[in-house]
């Protein structure tokens, strides 16, 4: 997800999007501990995300 599209939303969806990816990033580490996870890029790409919505959420309050 691009800061452009992360910037657009508001405070609520944020709050909203960052619950819902870090949901993603925890059945994707369980899925890697089961072996089950194919694709392990998706959990450094689920981190960044989530970096960025936390680092725009802080910009907001400043």
């Amino acid at each position: 997800m691009k800061a452009k599209e992360i910037r657009e939303k508001s405070p609520a969806e944020l709050s909203e999007l960052l619950l819902k990816l870090e949901r993603e990033l925890l059945d994707a580490r369980f899925k890697k501990a089961t072996g089950q996870l194919k694709d392990t890029s998706i959990i450094s790409k689920l981190r960044r995300d989530i970096a960025r919505i936390n680092t725009i959420a802080r910009e907001r309050v400043q």
